[in-house]
Protein backbone atom coordinates (compact mmCIF):
# COMPACT_ATOMS: atom_id res chain seq x y z
CA UNK A 1 0.00 0.00 0.00
CA UNK A 2 1.86 3.34 -0.89
CA UNK A 3 2.42 5.29 2.22
CA UNK A 4 0.14 8.39 1.36
CA UNK A 5 -3.37 8.23 -0.02
CA UNK A 6 -6.53 9.75 -0.35
CA UNK A 7 -7.87 7.96 2.46
CA UNK A 8 -4.90 9.41 4.62
CA UNK A 9 -3.69 12.94 3.57
CA UNK A 10 -5.50 15.29 5.51
CA UNK A 11 -9.26 15.89 5.05
CA UNK A 12 -9.51 19.31 4.77
CA UNK A 13 -7.12 19.70 1.64
CA UNK A 14 -9.76 17.15 0.56
CA UNK A 15 -12.93 19.63 1.47
CA UNK A 16 -10.83 22.74 -0.17
CA UNK A 17 -11.65 23.69 -3.79
CA UNK A 18 -10.54 26.74 -5.95
CA UNK A 19 -12.74 26.98 -8.77
CA UNK A 20 -10.87 29.83 -10.60
CA UNK A 21 -8.17 27.10 -11.16
CA UNK A 22 -10.08 24.09 -11.24
CA UNK A 23 -11.56 21.56 -13.98
CA UNK A 24 -12.84 23.92 -17.00
CA UNK A 25 -8.76 26.05 -16.80
CA UNK A 26 -7.12 22.22 -16.52
CA UNK A 27 -9.41 21.26 -19.66
CA UNK A 28 -8.18 24.83 -21.39
CA UNK A 29 -4.53 24.37 -21.13
CA UNK A 30 -4.87 20.87 -22.59
CA UNK A 31 -6.64 22.43 -25.36
CA UNK A 32 -3.91 25.09 -25.97
CA UNK A 33 -1.68 22.11 -25.74
CA UNK A 34 -3.33 20.42 -28.79
CA UNK A 35 -3.68 23.47 -30.63
CA UNK A 36 0.36 23.76 -30.28
CA UNK A 37 0.88 20.12 -31.18
CA UNK A 38 -1.82 19.94 -33.65
CA UNK A 39 -3.01 23.98 -35.43
CA UNK A 40 -6.25 23.56 -37.50
CA UNK A 41 -7.67 21.00 -34.71
CA UNK A 42 -10.10 23.30 -33.31
CA UNK A 43 -12.58 25.85 -34.97
CA UNK A 44 -10.49 28.10 -32.93
CA UNK A 45 -6.87 29.19 -33.10
CA UNK A 46 -6.82 30.62 -29.62
CA UNK A 47 -7.95 29.98 -26.08
CA UNK A 48 -9.16 33.54 -24.21
CA UNK A 49 -8.72 32.96 -20.67
CA UNK A 50 -11.61 34.91 -19.00
CA UNK A 51 -11.40 33.08 -15.53
CA UNK A 52 -8.76 34.57 -13.44
CA UNK A 53 -7.96 38.48 -12.59
CA UNK A 54 -4.43 38.41 -14.53
CA UNK A 55 -3.68 41.43 -16.37
CA UNK A 56 -0.74 41.12 -17.81
CA UNK A 57 -1.01 37.23 -19.08
CA UNK A 58 -3.72 39.27 -21.17
CA UNK A 59 -1.35 41.93 -22.55
CA UNK A 60 -1.89 44.31 -20.08
CA UNK A 61 1.57 46.36 -19.91
CA UNK A 62 3.00 46.94 -16.47
CA UNK A 63 3.17 50.76 -15.01
CA UNK A 64 6.44 52.27 -16.28
CA UNK A 65 7.34 54.43 -13.04
CA UNK A 66 6.62 50.92 -10.70
CA UNK A 67 9.24 48.88 -13.37
CA UNK A 68 12.05 51.49 -13.06
CA UNK A 69 12.05 51.59 -9.72
CA UNK A 70 12.23 47.99 -9.16
CA UNK A 71 15.13 47.33 -11.96
CA UNK A 72 16.88 50.43 -10.08
CA UNK A 73 16.41 48.32 -6.50
CA UNK A 74 17.29 45.26 -8.23
CA UNK A 75 20.67 46.22 -9.69
CA UNK A 76 21.73 49.24 -7.40
CA UNK A 77 25.07 49.17 -9.63
CA UNK A 78 23.40 51.11 -12.28
CA UNK A 79 22.92 53.77 -10.36
CA UNK A 80 25.44 55.92 -10.48
CA UNK A 81 26.06 55.40 -14.16
CA UNK A 82 25.47 58.25 -16.83
CA UNK A 83 23.69 56.62 -19.11
CA UNK A 84 21.29 55.57 -16.34
CA UNK A 85 19.69 58.92 -16.69
CA UNK A 86 18.89 58.95 -20.03
CA UNK A 87 17.19 55.45 -19.47
CA UNK A 88 15.06 56.44 -16.25
CA UNK A 89 13.46 59.37 -15.00
CA UNK A 90 14.56 61.58 -12.43
CA UNK A 91 12.10 60.59 -9.63
CA UNK A 92 12.54 56.68 -10.11
CA UNK A 93 16.05 56.97 -9.77
CA UNK A 94 15.63 59.17 -6.43
CA UNK A 95 12.83 56.72 -5.15
CA UNK A 96 15.01 53.81 -5.43
CA UNK A 97 17.86 55.77 -3.75
CA UNK A 98 15.32 56.06 -1.25
CA UNK A 99 13.99 53.11 -0.88
CA UNK A 100 17.57 51.09 -1.06
CA UNK A 101 18.83 53.01 2.35
CA UNK A 102 15.97 51.60 3.94
CA UNK A 103 16.45 48.00 2.54
CA UNK A 104 19.05 45.76 5.27
CA UNK A 105 22.39 45.83 2.97
CA UNK A 106 20.39 47.68 0.15
CA UNK A 107 19.91 44.78 -1.09
CA UNK A 108 16.79 43.33 -2.20
CA UNK A 109 17.91 39.83 -2.25
CA UNK A 110 18.09 39.89 1.61
CA UNK A 111 15.06 39.12 4.39
CA UNK A 112 13.66 41.80 6.12
CA UNK A 113 11.59 42.69 9.29
CA UNK A 114 8.90 39.55 9.52
CA UNK A 115 6.15 42.60 9.00
CA UNK A 116 8.08 43.89 6.07
CA UNK A 117 10.95 46.97 5.43
CA UNK A 118 9.80 49.67 8.05
CA UNK A 119 10.59 52.65 5.75
CA UNK A 120 8.02 50.98 3.29
CA UNK A 121 5.12 50.82 5.94
CA UNK A 122 5.69 54.30 6.73
CA UNK A 123 4.78 54.99 2.61
CA UNK A 124 1.85 52.90 2.91
CA UNK A 125 0.76 54.19 6.12
CA UNK A 126 0.77 57.88 4.57
CA UNK A 127 -0.66 56.81 1.68
CA UNK A 128 -3.79 55.50 3.52
CA UNK A 129 -3.83 58.67 5.37
CA UNK A 130 -3.80 60.70 2.46
CA UNK A 131 -6.77 58.28 1.10
CA UNK A 132 -8.49 57.80 4.66
CA UNK A 133 -8.15 61.38 5.96
CA UNK A 134 -7.58 59.54 9.21
CA UNK A 135 -4.37 58.62 11.22
CA UNK A 136 -2.58 55.26 9.99
CA UNK A 137 0.28 53.31 11.68
CA UNK A 138 3.22 51.44 10.23
CA UNK A 139 3.03 49.55 12.97
CA UNK A 140 -0.68 48.50 11.81
CA UNK A 141 1.01 47.37 8.30
CA UNK A 142 1.81 43.24 7.69
CA UNK A 143 3.57 43.19 4.05
CA UNK A 144 2.42 39.98 2.95
CA UNK A 145 2.96 38.16 -0.22
CA UNK A 146 -0.38 38.87 -1.77
CA UNK A 147 -3.13 39.83 -0.07
CA UNK A 148 -3.74 35.57 0.00
CA UNK A 149 -1.63 35.34 2.79
CA UNK A 150 -2.54 37.64 4.97
CA UNK A 151 -6.44 35.96 4.32
CA UNK A 152 -4.77 32.77 5.29
CA UNK A 153 -3.16 33.91 8.20
CA UNK A 154 -6.27 35.59 9.63
CA UNK A 155 -8.79 32.44 9.39
CA UNK A 156 -5.37 30.76 11.48
CA UNK A 157 -6.05 32.89 14.09
CA UNK A 158 -9.15 32.90 14.56
CA UNK A 159 -10.39 29.73 13.76
CA UNK A 160 -10.12 27.33 16.55
CA UNK A 161 -12.68 24.22 15.33
CA UNK A 162 -15.43 23.22 13.16
CA UNK A 163 -17.73 25.49 15.97
CA UNK A 164 -16.38 28.45 15.17
CA UNK A 165 -18.15 30.28 11.72
CA UNK A 166 -16.65 32.94 8.87
CA UNK A 167 -20.04 34.93 7.58
CA UNK A 168 -18.97 35.15 3.96
CA UNK A 169 -20.46 36.45 1.38
CA UNK A 170 -22.25 34.27 -1.67
CA UNK A 171 -21.20 34.81 -3.73
CA UNK A 172 -17.52 34.29 -2.80
CA UNK A 173 -14.21 34.36 -4.09
CA UNK A 174 -12.92 30.79 -3.31
CA UNK A 175 -10.25 31.90 -1.76
CA UNK A 176 -12.51 32.03 1.15
CA UNK A 177 -14.03 29.63 1.24
CA UNK A 178 -10.42 27.19 0.23
CA UNK A 179 -9.04 28.88 3.77
CA UNK A 180 -12.37 27.93 5.96
CA UNK A 181 -12.21 24.59 5.03
CA UNK A 182 -8.27 24.38 5.12
CA UNK A 183 -8.20 25.88 8.62
CA UNK A 184 -10.86 24.07 9.90
CA UNK A 185 -13.81 26.69 10.64
CA UNK A 186 -17.86 26.83 9.13
CA UNK A 187 -18.32 28.90 6.42
CA UNK A 188 -21.79 30.66 7.32
CA UNK A 189 -23.20 32.02 4.32
CA UNK A 190 -25.00 35.30 3.60
CA UNK A 191 -26.59 35.68 0.15
CA UNK A 192 -26.00 39.35 -1.62
CA UNK A 193 -29.40 40.52 -3.56
CA UNK A 194 -29.03 39.64 -7.24
CA UNK A 195 -31.94 41.74 -7.79
CA UNK A 196 -30.43 44.56 -6.30
CA UNK A 197 -27.61 44.83 -8.33
CA UNK A 198 -26.17 42.01 -5.42
CA UNK A 199 -27.28 44.21 -2.48
CA UNK A 200 -25.59 43.60 0.76
CA UNK A 201 -28.81 43.31 3.12
CA UNK A 202 -27.99 44.00 6.89
CA UNK A 203 -31.31 42.11 7.93
CA UNK A 204 -29.61 38.80 5.87
CA UNK A 205 -26.67 39.19 8.30
CA UNK A 206 -28.63 38.90 11.04
CA UNK A 207 -30.62 35.90 9.53
CA UNK A 208 -27.63 33.89 9.35
CA UNK A 209 -25.83 34.84 12.64
CA UNK A 210 -28.68 33.90 14.10
CA UNK A 211 -28.65 30.52 12.21
CA UNK A 212 -25.26 29.45 12.79
CA UNK A 213 -25.67 30.62 16.70
CA UNK A 214 -28.70 27.76 16.73
CA UNK A 215 -26.87 24.89 15.28
CA UNK A 216 -23.97 25.58 17.81
CA UNK A 217 -21.25 27.05 15.57
CA UNK A 218 -19.43 30.69 16.98
CA UNK A 219 -19.40 33.80 14.28
CA UNK A 220 -16.09 35.16 14.51
CA UNK A 221 -15.65 37.62 11.84
CA UNK A 222 -17.59 38.87 8.86
CA UNK A 223 -15.73 39.16 5.02
CA UNK A 224 -16.87 41.87 2.92
CA UNK A 225 -15.50 42.24 -0.51
CA UNK A 226 -16.24 45.57 -1.82
CA UNK A 227 -15.73 46.32 -4.92
CA UNK A 228 -16.79 42.73 -4.96
CA UNK A 229 -15.52 39.66 -6.43
CA UNK A 230 -16.88 38.01 -8.09
CA UNK A 231 -20.22 40.01 -8.51
CA UNK A 232 -18.53 43.48 -9.32
CA UNK A 233 -20.84 46.32 -6.91
CA UNK A 234 -19.55 49.13 -5.40
CA UNK A 235 -21.02 49.17 -1.29
CA UNK A 236 -22.77 52.34 -0.58
CA UNK A 237 -21.47 54.18 2.44
CA UNK A 238 -24.52 54.20 4.66
CA UNK A 239 -24.59 50.20 3.76
CA UNK A 240 -21.14 50.30 5.33
CA UNK A 241 -21.80 51.85 8.21
CA UNK A 242 -24.50 49.71 8.45
CA UNK A 243 -22.17 46.41 8.27
CA UNK A 244 -19.86 48.24 10.52
CA UNK A 245 -22.43 48.74 13.37
CA UNK A 246 -23.34 44.88 12.67
CA UNK A 247 -19.70 43.86 13.68
CA UNK A 248 -19.75 46.49 16.71
CA UNK A 249 -22.94 45.06 18.27
CA UNK A 250 -22.12 41.39 17.53
CA UNK A 251 -18.41 41.49 18.34
CA UNK A 252 -17.30 40.12 14.88
CA UNK A 253 -13.94 41.00 13.20
CA UNK A 254 -14.04 42.95 9.88
CA UNK A 255 -12.30 41.58 7.34
CA UNK A 256 -12.59 43.93 4.75
CA UNK A 257 -11.06 42.78 1.14
CA UNK A 258 -10.02 45.70 -0.53
CA UNK A 259 -8.22 44.49 -3.34
CA UNK A 260 -10.30 46.34 -6.08
CA UNK A 261 -9.91 50.15 -4.26
CA UNK A 262 -8.67 51.44 -7.60
CA UNK A 263 -11.42 50.25 -9.93
CA UNK A 264 -15.04 51.74 -9.82
CA UNK A 265 -15.93 52.24 -12.61
CA UNK A 266 -19.93 54.45 -12.13
CA UNK A 267 -19.46 58.02 -11.12
CA UNK A 268 -22.56 57.53 -8.77
CA UNK A 269 -20.43 55.02 -6.56
CA UNK A 270 -16.90 55.95 -4.71
CA UNK A 271 -14.86 53.55 -2.86
CA UNK A 272 -14.62 54.49 0.94
CA UNK A 273 -12.28 51.93 2.91
CA UNK A 274 -14.13 49.71 6.12
CA UNK A 275 -11.46 52.01 8.59
CA UNK A 276 -12.31 55.36 7.25
CA UNK A 277 -16.30 54.84 7.64
CA UNK A 278 -15.71 53.15 11.69
CA UNK A 279 -13.48 56.27 12.63
CA UNK A 280 -15.81 58.68 10.90
CA UNK A 281 -18.57 56.99 12.68
CA UNK A 282 -16.55 57.69 16.32
CA UNK A 283 -15.73 54.01 16.59
CA UNK A 284 -11.91 53.56 17.40
CA UNK A 285 -9.27 50.96 18.27
CA UNK A 286 -11.16 50.01 21.31
CA UNK A 287 -14.32 49.81 19.79
CA UNK A 288 -14.05 47.73 16.08
CA UNK A 289 -11.47 44.92 14.91
CA UNK A 290 -10.91 45.88 11.46
CA UNK A 291 -8.43 44.18 9.23
CA UNK A 292 -8.27 45.61 5.15
CA UNK A 293 -6.62 43.70 2.67
CA UNK A 294 -4.56 45.23 -0.61
CA UNK A 295 -2.72 43.60 -3.47
CA UNK A 296 -0.58 44.72 -6.20
CA UNK A 297 -2.35 42.51 -8.08
CA UNK A 298 -5.57 43.87 -9.26
CA UNK A 299 -6.34 48.06 -9.37
CA UNK A 300 -4.24 49.56 -12.53
CA UNK A 301 -1.32 47.87 -11.61
CA UNK A 302 -2.07 44.33 -12.14
CA UNK A 303 1.44 42.89 -10.59
CA UNK A 304 0.16 39.34 -9.97
CA UNK A 305 3.47 37.88 -10.20
CA UNK A 306 5.11 40.27 -8.20
CA UNK A 307 3.19 38.83 -4.78
CA UNK A 308 3.00 42.29 -3.50
CA UNK A 309 0.06 43.14 -0.63
CA UNK A 310 -0.64 43.79 2.94
CA UNK A 311 -3.41 43.49 5.96
CA UNK A 312 -3.70 46.43 7.89
CA UNK A 313 -4.84 45.70 11.69
CA UNK A 314 -6.33 47.62 14.10
CA UNK A 315 -8.56 47.30 17.09
CA UNK A 316 -6.55 44.49 18.39
CA UNK A 317 -5.03 44.28 21.95
CA UNK A 318 -1.07 43.70 22.30
CA UNK A 319 -0.92 40.87 23.27
CA UNK A 320 -2.98 39.29 20.19
CA UNK A 321 -0.62 41.45 17.71
CA UNK A 322 2.19 40.02 19.64
CA UNK A 323 0.25 36.36 17.74
CA UNK A 324 0.09 38.01 14.37
CA UNK A 325 3.65 39.13 14.48
CA UNK A 326 4.56 35.87 15.58
CA UNK A 327 2.60 33.70 12.50
CA UNK A 328 3.89 36.51 9.84
CA UNK A 329 7.56 35.77 11.21
CA UNK A 330 6.75 31.54 10.29
CA UNK A 331 7.47 32.72 6.89
CA UNK A 332 9.92 34.97 7.77
CA UNK A 333 8.93 37.72 5.77
CA UNK A 334 7.53 38.63 2.37
CA UNK A 335 9.45 39.15 -0.88
CA UNK A 336 11.39 42.33 -1.20
CA UNK A 337 9.92 43.16 -5.03
CA UNK A 338 6.18 42.86 -3.92
CA UNK A 339 7.13 45.38 -0.48
CA UNK A 340 8.81 48.03 -3.11
CA UNK A 341 5.70 47.21 -5.52
CA UNK A 342 3.15 47.54 -2.54
CA UNK A 343 4.74 50.67 -1.38
CA UNK A 344 4.64 52.18 -4.75
CA UNK A 345 1.14 51.58 -4.99
CA UNK A 346 0.15 53.74 -2.35
CA UNK A 347 2.66 56.49 -2.69
CA UNK A 348 2.20 57.19 -6.43
CA UNK A 349 4.16 60.08 -8.43
CA UNK A 350 2.79 63.29 -7.73
CA UNK A 351 1.80 66.40 -9.46
CA UNK A 352 5.18 68.04 -10.29
CA UNK A 353 7.37 64.90 -10.61
CA UNK A 354 8.89 64.07 -13.55
CA UNK A 355 6.64 60.83 -13.95
CA UNK A 356 3.62 62.06 -12.85
CA UNK A 357 1.91 62.62 -16.07
CA UNK A 358 3.24 59.50 -18.36
CA UNK A 359 1.92 57.70 -14.80
CA UNK A 360 -1.49 59.43 -14.83
CA UNK A 361 -1.36 58.54 -18.64
CA UNK A 362 -0.89 55.39 -18.13
CA UNK A 363 -3.30 54.72 -15.12
CA UNK A 364 -6.25 56.59 -16.89
CA UNK A 365 -5.52 54.35 -20.13
CA UNK A 366 -6.29 51.39 -18.58
CA UNK A 367 -9.15 52.29 -15.79
CA UNK A 368 -11.03 53.99 -19.01
CA UNK A 369 -10.33 50.73 -21.26
CA UNK A 370 -11.41 48.28 -18.37
CA UNK A 371 -14.68 50.55 -18.26
CA UNK A 372 -15.39 50.55 -21.31
CA UNK A 373 -14.67 46.42 -21.76
CA UNK A 374 -16.95 45.94 -18.77
CA UNK A 375 -19.84 47.84 -20.53
CA UNK A 376 -19.61 46.21 -23.78
CA UNK A 377 -19.25 42.90 -22.33
CA UNK A 378 -22.52 43.62 -19.55
CA UNK A 379 -24.23 44.77 -22.77
CA UNK A 380 -23.51 41.59 -24.92
CA UNK A 381 -24.97 39.22 -21.62
CA UNK A 382 -27.89 41.10 -21.62
CA UNK A 383 -28.34 40.63 -25.24
CA UNK A 384 -28.53 36.49 -24.79
CA UNK A 385 -31.56 34.94 -24.77
CA UNK A 386 -31.76 33.82 -20.77
CA UNK A 387 -29.33 35.59 -19.46
CA UNK A 388 -29.79 38.82 -17.29
CA UNK A 389 -25.90 40.66 -16.14
CA UNK A 390 -26.54 43.28 -13.61
CA UNK A 391 -23.93 46.44 -14.22
CA UNK A 392 -20.38 46.20 -13.27
CA UNK A 393 -19.97 49.01 -11.24
CA UNK A 394 -16.07 48.17 -10.06
CA UNK A 395 -13.99 45.24 -9.65
CA UNK A 396 -12.65 43.05 -12.58
CA UNK A 397 -15.15 40.66 -13.67
CA UNK A 398 -19.17 40.27 -14.94
CA UNK A 399 -21.10 37.07 -12.85
CA UNK A 400 -24.33 36.34 -15.17
CA UNK A 401 -27.25 34.35 -14.48
CA UNK A 402 -28.27 32.08 -17.18
CA UNK A 403 -31.41 29.84 -17.20
CA UNK A 404 -30.71 26.99 -19.14
CA UNK A 405 -33.54 24.57 -20.37
CA UNK A 406 -34.69 21.59 -18.81
CA UNK A 407 -33.09 19.60 -22.05
CA UNK A 408 -29.76 20.94 -20.60
CA UNK A 409 -30.12 20.33 -16.95
CA UNK A 410 -30.67 16.71 -17.69
CA UNK A 411 -27.49 16.41 -20.54
CA UNK A 412 -25.80 18.16 -17.65
CA UNK A 413 -27.08 14.98 -15.10
CA UNK A 414 -26.03 12.65 -17.75
CA UNK A 415 -22.58 13.97 -17.92
CA UNK A 416 -22.23 13.70 -14.07
CA UNK A 417 -21.93 17.70 -13.92
CA UNK A 418 -23.79 21.20 -12.60
CA UNK A 419 -25.17 22.56 -15.22
CA UNK A 420 -23.12 25.74 -15.28
CA UNK A 421 -20.08 24.02 -15.24
CA UNK A 422 -21.77 21.62 -18.15
CA UNK A 423 -22.59 25.34 -20.13
CA UNK A 424 -18.94 26.61 -19.34
CA UNK A 425 -17.17 23.09 -21.09
CA UNK A 426 -19.45 23.38 -23.87
CA UNK A 427 -18.24 26.97 -24.31
CA UNK A 428 -14.62 26.26 -23.89
CA UNK A 429 -14.98 23.57 -26.52
CA UNK A 430 -16.94 25.40 -29.32
CA UNK A 431 -14.51 28.93 -29.00
CA UNK A 432 -11.62 28.88 -26.44
CA UNK A 433 -13.65 31.21 -24.03
CA UNK A 434 -12.82 30.15 -20.64
CA UNK A 435 -15.35 31.36 -18.40
CA UNK A 436 -16.09 29.72 -14.29
CA UNK A 437 -18.96 27.84 -13.46
CA UNK A 438 -20.73 30.01 -10.78
CA UNK A 439 -20.79 26.54 -8.64
CA UNK A 440 -17.17 27.52 -8.05
CA UNK A 441 -18.35 30.70 -6.06
CA UNK A 442 -21.48 29.49 -4.66
CA UNK A 443 -25.04 30.90 -5.69
CA UNK A 444 -28.93 30.62 -4.59
CA UNK A 445 -30.04 27.12 -4.83
CA UNK A 446 -31.56 26.37 -8.49
CA UNK A 447 -29.74 29.30 -10.09
CA UNK A 448 -26.99 29.14 -12.63
CA UNK A 449 -24.17 31.67 -13.21
CA UNK A 450 -20.66 31.79 -14.90
CA UNK A 451 -18.17 34.53 -14.16
CA UNK A 452 -16.39 36.62 -16.87
CA UNK A 453 -13.22 38.29 -16.36
CA UNK A 454 -13.22 42.14 -18.50
CA UNK A 455 -9.50 41.66 -18.62
CA UNK A 456 -9.20 40.33 -22.56
CA UNK A 457 -7.26 43.78 -24.04
CA UNK A 458 -9.67 45.68 -25.80
CA UNK A 459 -9.20 44.51 -29.34
CA UNK A 460 -9.96 40.78 -27.89
CA UNK A 461 -13.58 41.52 -26.73
CA UNK A 462 -15.29 41.71 -30.23
CA UNK A 463 -14.19 38.28 -30.67
CA UNK A 464 -15.08 37.38 -27.03
CA UNK A 465 -18.59 39.01 -27.92
CA UNK A 466 -19.00 37.18 -31.16
CA UNK A 467 -17.79 33.59 -30.24
CA UNK A 468 -20.21 33.80 -27.17
CA UNK A 469 -23.37 34.76 -29.29
CA UNK A 470 -23.22 32.40 -31.87
CA UNK A 471 -22.44 29.34 -29.46
CA UNK A 472 -25.04 30.66 -27.36
CA UNK A 473 -27.79 30.73 -30.24
CA UNK A 474 -26.66 27.34 -31.26
CA UNK A 475 -26.34 25.59 -27.38
CA UNK A 476 -30.05 27.46 -26.63
CA UNK A 477 -31.52 25.81 -30.26
CA UNK A 478 -29.88 22.51 -29.61
CA UNK A 479 -31.26 22.41 -25.64
CA UNK A 480 -34.50 23.75 -26.28
CA UNK A 481 -37.76 22.19 -25.34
Amino acid sequence: MAPVSLDTINPKVLKCEYAVRGEIVTLAQAVQEELKSKPGSRPFDEILYCNIGNPQSLGQQPITFFREVLALCDHPSILDKSETRGLFSADAIERARQILNQIPGRATGAYSHSQGIKGLRDAIAAGIEARDGFPADPNDIFLTDGASPAVHMMMQLLIRSEKDGILCPIPQYPLYSASIALHGGTLVPYYLDEATGWGLEVSELKKQWADAKSKGITPRALVVINPGNPTGQVLAENNQKEIVDFCKKEGLVLLADEVYQENVYVPEKKFHSFKKVARSMGYGEKDISVVSFQSVSKGYYGECGKRGGYMEVTGFGPEIREQIYKLASVNLCSNISGQILASLVMSPPKVGDESYESYSAEKDGILSSLKRRAKTLEDAFNKLDGVTCNKAEGAMYLFPCIRLPEKAIKAAEAAKTTPDNFYCRSLLNATGIVFVPGSGFGQVLGTWHFRCTILPQEDKIPAVVSRLTEFHKSFMEEFRE
